[in-house]
């Protein structure tokens, strides 16, 4: 890469860990070689050397998984976050007041990483998850967050995506998408309605520094069988608000 720094062993060790971003069942040489685009032999030497420091294990019934150690890491990076701490006694009383998910996500790069999840009782274990990944430009944070970012920023992020439909409902054309921008940019908080999951509402508030710039969006979500889009903007728009503006830096 012309990079006198850069540790390319490194650099394949997490290239193999990121294989399981596409599905988290075990996984032999051959497929982490395949999906990596390493030399088996590399895979070899470099899943050997994740098990023995616990960054990767071996299944029972065979296959390579991660390892519980890297949750080690996920906590050491959440701890040394300071708007994490700041968000959590405001995200739980949003929930409490509201009864439906409320998530924190922030913008990396092209994406809406989720850093911390307060499902409802109805949510699966997967959605209570944290560090999923979302297209930021397809989901209520992004919309929100990229609301209050710069135009040559807004059109970085739409240029370089991929605006791929993910239900029948979901907005690819970039004029409408920048429409959907502009919007929650006036009304304070973006509103999506089945564009990620069939039957499913979200909406997103930005969460700002002093200056202006967004750090965060909290989100609410929920099923258009409990909440429609009225009751949404009328019922949760004004608390989702409130709560971003109580996280927000003045």
């Amino acid at each position: 890469m012309g990079d006198p720094l850069y540790v390319e062993a490194i650099a394949r060790a997490f290239r193999v860990l990121e294989v399981y971003s596409a599905g988290a069942q075990p996984r032999s040489l051959g497929d982490l070689a395949s999906a990596s685009g390493l030399p088996k032999s590399a895979v070899q030497r470099v899943v050997h050397t994740l098990v023995r420091l616990g960054y990767m294990e071996v299944r029972p019934r065979g296959g390579h998984a991660p390892g519980r150690k890297l949750l080690d890491r996920s906590f050491d990076y959440q701890r040394s976050e300071p708007l994490f701490e700041r968000a959590m006694p405001v995200l739980i009383d949003l929930q409490r007041e509201i009864g439906e998910r409320v998530d924190l996500s922030v913008l990396d790069d092209l994406a809406m990483l989720y850093v911390a999840r307060l499902e409802s009782r109805r949510e699966t274990f997967r959605a209570g998850l944290g560090g999923r990944r979302i297209p930021a430009w397809c989901s209520s944070g992004g919309i929100a967050v990229l609301s209050r970012l710069p135009h040559a920023r807004v059109d970085d992020v739409l240029t370089r995506s991929r605006l791929v439909s993910a239900t029948p409902y979901t907005t690819t054309d970039p004029a409408r998408i920048r429409a959907r921008i502009a919007e929650a940019g006036r009304l304070g908080y973006a509103l999506l309605s089945q564009e990620l999951q069939i039957g499913i509402i979200a909406l997103a508030s930005p969460v700002l520094q002093a200056d202006g710039q967004p750090v965060a969006a909290i989100h609410i979500t929920a099923r258009l069988a409990d909440v429609d889009e009225d009751e949404a903007r009328k019922r949760l728009a004004p608390a989702l608000m409130e709560a971003a503006h109580a996280l927000s830096e003045s």
